[in-house]
């Protein structure tokens, strides 16, 4: 599903399945707690990325991971 976003155009499906990676490897690996909630840093990391170029899932959510484990600000 494409989702207009002012000017651009945004991939939810991409985004939606690179942030469930991320967001699953850091959860077991302690990284966020456990919660049903979404976490606006690691979002915020992927909507980015996207907005970069990058637009393999699996890529997306490896470099989001990486940045997220290294205190990364948006």
């Amino acid at each position: 599903m494409l989702v207009e976003r002012g000017l651009r155009v945004m991939n939810v499906e991409v985004v939606g399945d690179a942030y469930g990676i991320a967001s699953n490897y850091l959860r077991r690996s302690g990284a966020i707690p456990d919660a049903f909630g979404t976490n606006e840093r690691l979002l915020q990391i992927v909507v980015q990325l996207f907005q970069r170029g990058e637009f393999n899932k699996i890529r997306l959510a490896n470099k989001a991971i990486a940045k997220f484990e290294a205190g990364e600000q948006v």
